[in-house]
């Protein structure tokens, strides 16, 4: 079976339809929907139920989906160690992380690993928490950093293994000078104008879900996608809002107060897969661990003394 079109069936899995298939392999959803055929004629099974234009993995299709993850990883570990015949960690590693960790921990890293293992070659995206352990699954990225729900909402995922980093204190951010720097209680805020992400995000749930909690709806003068323009906005006097630490930029004249009811994130990075990773991916992690430990720490709160499960 071809490894191209076992990533068409996998990226089917975790996306749900050719044309989003399509779209992240830059083809044609007919291009994508021919392939898929014969990837059915060389398994010897019914992969698909088609109706009309839509298409579902029968059992078999999601059997081979999660072997196919599978198969991808070997592969990719296999191109890693033959990148490296001098025992050298080298390869391509593909790593994901929202925006605060990338501005904290993913641009350190990757000028470390410059530095230290420059036959390694690091891609950093961005990606919500929201959406990084799909992405991680359907085999997009090797490592993912990512945060857990505040609220526990987050569901433990018995095919990826978890490497915690750190622990990230949520702050309510005000214009400076700010003239209190007591403990708040979100509570006694339900008159203030609140900025926040856009609808569906990581911190646009943190905000909703923590004012309904204190018993009030949250009043929304702005909604931004950057910590920079939010930033700007409580800087400029137009709003508060709610921002995990490792968020505030000190380039902004905000200030952070602490939260009467402490909120604490606990940023870990995710791989999918066997326990031991391949040597490039491996060396990423162990650096990326050394950069949050107390003597080598990114700016921002100490790390997790508790690990993820």
């Amino acid at each position: 079976m071809n490894p191209t079109r076992l990533e068409m069936l996998s990226l089917l899995d975790g996306l749900g339809t050719v044309r989003a298939v399509a779209a992240a392999l830059h083809l044609s959803p007919s291009a994508v929907s021919a392939q898929l055929a014969v990837l059915e004629t060389e398994a010897g099974a019914e992969l698909l139920h088609r109706t009309g234009r839509r298409v579902a993995l029968t059992p078999a299709g999601h059997t081979l989906a999660r072997h196919a993850r599978i198969i991808l990883d070997q592969l990719r570990a296999a191109k890693q160690e033959l990148q490296s015949p001098t025992g050298e960690p080298a390869g391509h590693v593909r790593m994901a992380a929202f925006s605060s960790a990338i501005r904290a921990l993913s641009i350190p890293l990757a000028k470390r690993l410059a530095e230290t293992h420059p036959a390694i070659t690091l891609t950093v995206a961005e990606l919500d928490p929201m959406a990084a352990h799909q992405a991680l699954r359907r085999g997009e990225y090797d490592i993912i950093v990512t945060a857990d729900f505040i609220d526990g909402s987050t569901a433990l995922d018995p095919t990826l293994n978890t490497y915690p980093l750190l622990a990230d204190d949520v702050v309510l951010v005000v214009p400076s000078p700010a003239p209190d720097l007591s403990p708040i209680n979100i509570a006694d805020l339900a008159d203030a104008a609140w900025s926040i992400d856009m609808p569906g995000t990581y911190l646009s749930n943190l905000v909703t879900s923590t004012c309904r909690r204190a018993g009030f709806e949250p009043i929304i003068t702005g909604r931004f996608s950057s910590y920079e323009l939010l930033l700007a906005h409580v800087e400029a006097g137009l709003s508060i809002s709610l921002l995990p630490s490792l968020a505030i930029d000190h380039r902004y004249q905000v200030t952070p107060r602490p939260l009467h009811t402490p909120l604490t994130r606990h940023v870990y990075a995710a791989t999918r897969g066997t326990p031991t990773p391949p040597p490039a991916t491996q060396t990423v992690l162990t650096t990326l661990q050394s950069l949050t430990t107390p003597n080598s720490r990114p700016p921002g709160p100490s790390p997790a003394t508790n690990p993820r499960p």
